[in-house]
């Protein structure tokens, strides 16, 4: 299967999205995301499907597939690229009001205006208004009901035609007294092009922080390039013209324009806009550094490692792009329903004016309540209510430092009863440092010496802590050493002598005493033994304990010796520990817990992949890494523990935002058709309230920027 990410043009509602998503899935389309805010199309696709049949089809559905993202979602564009007048809403509005403000100016109580009271006057300065709006609005309806997908338009289309025509009829007849309602008309499309600005400008600002890493994609880099003589020659190059193993110079205060490797220079790096931590991290020659970050202090030269997708800012915006093109499960119903919301609309219409009709013995206040009907009526809410809360929720995610894999994932945490850790590099920072020695005879620093001059010619973790913590410049020479895996370190000194320092199993006929790291011994006498231990992070007992106080149980799920598990759950507070455990062990503890209660295990995110991909959430700890990414369906960047209870809070908070939201839009809809079929509400006032209903929900969404979760 092949990914496929296109910018699709012309989506006007959220019915257009489920519109294309559809159509996707009927032509075999695999993991089909729309997302209507962004107008970014991503599915899987069998290779042997042509791209140009599936981009047919998506333009003969009335949608345009555009090249790249200079082409603004909602903006169209003529083939020199230049943005065609009256192409956006906004334009659209200003261009109606003029000739809306002065039919209006007739109803002002006290002005007397006699030419604005001529029909003729009023279906001149009506034409243009109608014109712009059946342009947009006519012609997206009509799309929607050839597709059988009848969409929000159909409703402003009918109901704007239904007084114009009205009107019209009155004036070619003669009884233009009677009939007179182009106000009507002028003033629904008017009003509901200013909605629909409203409306896209509160979507927009829901991808503010998606728009700002973005944003920081394209650069300019100091590339270093070598003349005839060998010279360096440097030169200002766009970031996108970079290839993997060009050599780039990055200085003081300058943006990191793509993924490198440091080959000279130590720096100082704010890596806020990839982790979320603000605190500068010091990088020296081999560490690599991240596209989007800053350097904040220092130059380096250094060779790039990445392009194009394979950066990890590029990883962090595609991932999030998909997770909210997703339809978690709580946006079925809504779907459902806005897929019949249109013809009950229109049949609510009907019966309205054919009820209002008798009742009311008259034919014209009858038409105007069936089409305040149609105008106030609002399906684009239900569609708008669970993707404008995801937006935010990931956006503020992705600030934070938190990754989504998936949308699905942020309504799960509000079930999540237990969080299981791993022990070394979650709980613990991976990194050694000596506990505690004993040397059975000789002195400290002799002890010391002859550690040290063991360990230091081992690559293992806890032979490189005590290497660093003792070392001295006092040299043993050995006649041979050597590394004997599962064992330790073996040397023979010039006098014959034979040196270990290993695990127990050097020593398991010396002493019963099996709780220590590394034992010394010479010619099978122990000299004394070595105890390292794994520094605790120092945000984890603080992580514990917030967990404790929502009532999740905490689990500690480890490879690690019993003993030291219970020591460190004991430090920490945890509730259960489940030690020396296999990879496969685990997955069938992650697979028993599971099915006990919904369960989120944190983990490195390479070693337990497949306990991570069993758990209900599995979330990764780990350097912002590809692998990472794969392997869960959260990613909490730059081993960012501390970030855990803001992504089980912003899980919670962002679904009960979407059940706001979708509480609002069924409550409207259902409050506001009865208003307006008993005749409480005028179609203008109806064209108002409309397209202000939208920006209510995207206010709401939008208050999870700032809203406190944790």
């Amino acid at each position: 299967m092949e990914k496929v990410q296109w910018k699709v043009e012309g989506m006007d509602c959220t019915t257009c999205a489920l519109n294309i998503h559809k159509y996707l899935e009927k032509k075999g389309m695999k993991n089909v995301k729309v997302n209507f805010a962004t107008g970014d199309v991503i599915f899987d696709t069998d290779t042997t499907i042509a791209d140009e049949k599936i981009s047919q089809g998506i333009h003969d559905l009335g949608y345009k597939i555009v090249e790249d993202d200079s082409h603004a979602h909602g903006h169209s564009h003529d083939e020199s690229g230049s943005t065609r007048f009256l192409s956006t809403h906004l334009q659209r509005f200003w261009f109606c009001l003029p000739f809306t403000a002065l039919l209006m100016l007739h109803m002002i109580p006290g002005l007397h205006i006699h030419w604005l009271m001529n029909h003729w006057v009023q279906l001149a300065l009506t034409l243009p208004v109608y014109v712009v709006g059946m342009s947009f609005f006519g012609k997206s309806a009509w799309k929607s009901i050839r597709n059988r997908m009848p969409n929000m338009n159909v409703l402003i289309a009918v109901g704007s035609t239904a007084a114009f025509v009205y009107s019209l009829y009155g004036s070619l007849t003669g009884q233009a007294e009677q009939y007179l309602f182009y106000e009507t008309a002028a003033t629904i499309i008017t009003l509901v092009f200013l909605g629909n600005y409203l409306e896209e400008a509160s979507i927009a600002s829901t991808q503010r922080e998606l728009n700002k890493l973005a944003k920081s994609q394209k650069v300019m880099a100091n590339m270093i390039a070598f003349d005839d003589e060998h010279k360096e020659q440097i030169f200002s190059v766009e970031n996108t013209q970079l290839r993997v193993g060009d050599l780039i110079l990055i200085k003081s205060g300058e943006q990191v324009p793509i993924d490198c490797k440091i080959l000279w220079g130590d720096v100082q790096v704010n890596e806020a806009i990839i982790t979320g931590e603000s605190a500068p991290v010091h990088k020296i020659a081999k560490d690599k550094l991240i596209g989007g970050s800053i350097i904040s202090d220092g130059t380096v030269k250094a060779q790039v490692t990445a392009v194009g997708n394979d950066t990890v800012l590029s990883g962090i915006i595609n991932m999030v792009k998909q997770a909210q093109g997703e339809r978690p499960p709580v946006q079925q119903l809504a779907d459902k329903i806005s897929g019949i919301f249109i013809p009950v609309v229109l049949g609510i219409a009907v019966l309205t004016l054919t009820i209002s009709w008798i009742v009311l013995e008259d034919f014209t206040p009858a038409l105007m309540r069936s089409i305040a009907v149609l105008v106030i009526a609002c399906p684009c809410a239900m569609g708008l209510a669970t993707p404008a809360a995801i937006a935010v929720g990931l956006g503020r995610a992705a600030k934070t430092g938190i990754l989504f894999r998936n949308a699905t994932s942020l309504e799960t945490f509000k079930d999540i009863k237990q969080v299981v850790f791993d022990k070394t590099g979650t709980l613990t920072t991976g990194q050694f440092e000596v506990a505690g020695f004993r040397q059975e005879t000789g002195s400290p620093a002799d002890f010391k010496k002859i550690v040290y001059n063991l360990e230091k010619y081992s690559n293992h973790p806890i032979a490189n802590a005590i290497s660093r913590e003792w070392k001295i410049n006092e040299e043993i020479r050995w006649k041979k050493i050597e590394e004997i895996k599962g064992f330790g370190m073996k040397a023979e000194d010039t006098e014959g002598n034979n040196w270990w320092a290993g695990s127990y199993k050097i020593a398991e006929k010396l002493t019963a005493d099996d709780s220590h790291n590394i034992y010394i011994t010479k010619n099978e006498v122990l000299l004394g033994w070595v105890d390292v231990k794994d520094k605790i992070r120092p945000e984890a007992r603080e992580v514990i304990e917030y967990l404790h106080s929502k009532k999740i149980e905490t689990i500690l799920l480890s490879g690690d010796r019993l003993a030291k598990c219970r020591q460190l759950a004991s430090e920490l507070g945890i509730d259960t520990v489940i030690a020396e455990q296999t990879p496969e062990q685990k997955l069938v503890k992650i697979t028993e817990l599971t099915a006990k209660a919904p369960t989120a295990m944190v983990g490195d995110g390479i070693n337990d992949a497949p306990a991570l991909a069993k758990a209900s959430i599995g979330i990764s700890m780990n350097d912002a890494s590809q692998i990472a990414m794969q392997s869960a369906q959260v990613v909490l960047m730059n081993h960012g523990l501390k970030n855990l209870p803001t992504a089980l809070g912003l899980g919670r908070h962002t679904y009960l935002t979407i059940k706001q939201n979708l509480f609002w839009a069924f409550a409207y809809n259902i409050v506001a058709l009865p208003v307006a079929a008993f005749g409480f509400l005028t179609p203008t006032f109806g064209a108002l309230v409309m397209g202000l209903s939208d920006v209510v929900l995207a206010i709401n969404s939008v208050r999870l920027f700032v809203k406190k979760v944790v």
